[in-house]
């Protein structure tokens, strides 16, 4: 028996367009998969009453940065990681200081942007100062005494009679609280990590086929 093996056609081109079909699919695949799962994080940050700015954290980015490649590769980030990091974990938080957490009452208002007022902040905005009521069951609390306003902020007390004066709960301390595990951003990952080898055979199939 005499086999006879030829070889039709450029061999070194075939090879190349199959190398150029591959780093276009691989490329593609890691924005598509980058993108769909900044989108799912974005989504479910926002589903979980998180707000559209904390949603707008989350980042994308294909590298290269420009051209194509087959080792191409996405990378899904947030701006704002030690928020999300806390809200995906459910972590248990607990005072610098060892001593309580100050957790603000709706009376307390609101600071700078709408930040959470810090005891110290509080006073020397309302110009009164706080004061600490220890309970046995319970949270203790650091209440002012004044008055609530129109719109139940407590705020100094004008009255000379003491009419209208209350003593009015700010702050209330514990020593330690589980933050409520409201994310779970792996999941999302694990499906676009599992989607990511179609994406990469479709593509190659198509990019082969033009």
């Amino acid at each position: 028996m005499k086999l006879d093996l030829s070889v039709t056609g450029d061999i070194v081109t075939a090879m190349r367009a199959e190398i150029l079909a591959g780093e276009k699919a691989v490329t593609k695949a890691m924005k598509v998969a980058g993108g769909k799962l900044k989108s799912d994080w974005r989504t479910q940050i926002t589903r979980a009453g998180l707000g559209r700015r904390l949603a707008n954290s989350i980042r994308s980015q294909t590298y290269p940065k420009a051209g194509e490649s087959l080792e191409a590769a996405a990378l899904v980030w947030s701006n704002a990681p030690q928020i999300i990091g806390a809200h995906d974990t459910g972590p248990l938080i607990r005072s610098k200081d060892g001593f309580w957490l100050a957790i603000p009452t709706p009376a307390a208002g609101k600071g700078a942007r709408g930040k959470a007022l810090t005891p110290g902040e509080w006073e020397r905005r309302r110009g009164l100062r706080l004061r600490f009521v220890h309970r046995r069951r319970g949270p203790s609390l650091l209440v002012a005494d004044g008055r609530l306003s129109s719109r139940g902020l407590g705020v100094a007390s004008r009255s000379k009679t003491g009419r209208g004066k209350a003593t009015v709960p700010i702050f209330l301390l514990v020593p330690q609280v589980k933050l409520a595990k409201r994310l779970s951003l792996a999941k999302d990952a694990d499906r676009a990590q599992a989607a990511a080898p179609g994406l990469i055979v479709a593509n190659w199939l198509d990019a082969k086929a033009t």
